[in-house]
């Protein structure tokens, strides 16, 4: 590799005629400025006005050396310090663009490109949160289907067993087929939020009842909370809104199906549906087992489960809530909660009458 070509110095009777060039040249200035103060105090002798127009020449020729080398230094160290800030930036980005979103940099250091480094800051540190939530999701996605999975694999191997009864084999075929249903909504579930998230598929907006919709998906649950005593009570206010007819549906769905699930035996589930001229206002209450305040506002994030254990064995798989709070938001709504440990939780759904899309 050939080595660069370093810049040549001037020779030494280059460097010591511009010395006596400039020594020249200030000392003249000093004979100009001398001649012009004697203009108004007066010309002394010849040997003085050599002297001081001598020492004012060395006087202006030193104060200019020391102002070149100043501003020689300034210059050197600008260089550097822009060059070093350079350098810090294009370090962070080398390491962003590798994967590496563990970066900051002081803008107090950068603060010539104060902007650039706070961008890249920003750039970073979403990137690291994008990063941790697709990790976290893998993580959540993977544990979901390895649960259900296993438990398929191992009681189909125990359906081998000549010797089974039937009670058993049907036991096990239940759980097979429960835990087949299981896949088979988070499938489901995640399929709608990629498509509801990309917007891949418009929403199909119509005018409907609502205080129908809801009453169906009531009476569609009735052989669950009838199953537990636990008391429907609908307060309905005939409404008609504009909205995708099929998605409202699966809100109701998911919030009622959530009351029935976590309501205990003798319990009850309220429905009210109120509007006004531009909104409507769904409170969907229960007498459940509520959810702690440390929870709530957990609950609308994906897999997010107040009681593993508990949301297993009852068959969720914690993607429920999600996409209710993305259809609601996509119809120009907001959904909110409510609860107490041991004293119920209450949804609280508002949705505009007539969506602007």
């Amino acid at each position: 590799m050939k080595q660069p070509k370093r810049p040549k110095r001037p020779p030494a009777a280059i460097a010591l005629i511009s010395f006596i060039l400039a020594f020249g040249c200030f000392f003249s200035a000093g004979y100009g400025l001398v001649s012009l103060i004697y203009r108004w105090t007066g010309t002394p002798s010849q040997f003085w006005v050599s002297l001081i127009a001598s020492l004012t020449g060395m006087i202006l020729f030193i104060g200019a050396a020391f102002i070149f080398r100043w501003i020689t230094i300034r210059r050197t160290h600008s260089i550097r310090q822009h060059r070093a800030i350079h350098d810090q930036l294009l370090n962070a980005m080398t390491r962003i663009a590798q994967g590496d979103f563990d970066v900051f940099i002081d803008t107090q250091d950068a603060f010539i490109y104060d902007d650039i480094a706070e961008g890249i800051n920003k750039i970073a540190k979403e990137l690291g949160s994008m990063e941790q939530l697709r990790q976290d999701f893998i993580s959540n996605i993977s544990h979901e289907i390895q649960s259900p999975l296993t438990s398929i694999s191992g009681f189909a191997a125990l359906l081998k067993n000549d010797t089974l009864t039937d009670a058993q084999r049907n036991h096990y075929l239940g759980i097979i087929e429960a835990e087949s249903k299981r896949l088979s909504a988070l499938s489901d579930n995640l399929l709608k939020l990629s498509v509801l998230e990309t917007g891949v598929e418009p929403l199909s907006f119509k005018e409907y009842r609502l205080d129908k919709q809801l009453a169906d998906v009531a009476l569609m649950l009735e052989p669950q909370w009838c199953a537990k005593n636990i008391a429907m009570e609908a307060d309905l206010e005939k409404v008609m809104i504009q909205g995708d007819e099929g998605l409202l549906s699966q809100v109701w769905v998911n919030l009622l199906h959530n009351a029935v699930k976590f309501t205990p035996e003798g319990g009850v589930i309220r429905v009210v549906l109120q509007a006004d001229q531009t909104d409507v206002c769904c409170l969907i209450a229960d007498t459940g087992i509520g959810i702690a305040s440390e929870d709530q506002i957990h609950i609308f994030e994906r897999f997010y489960k107040v009681d593993k254990a508990r949301e297993r064995a009852l068959g969720g798989n914690g993607l429920g809530l999600s996409l209710a709070k993305k259809i609601v938001e996509l119809h120009g709504g907001h959904i909110t909660t409510e609860s107490a440990i041991g004293k119920g939780t209450t949804f609280t759904i508002t949705l505009p009458r007539h969506f602007s899309h």
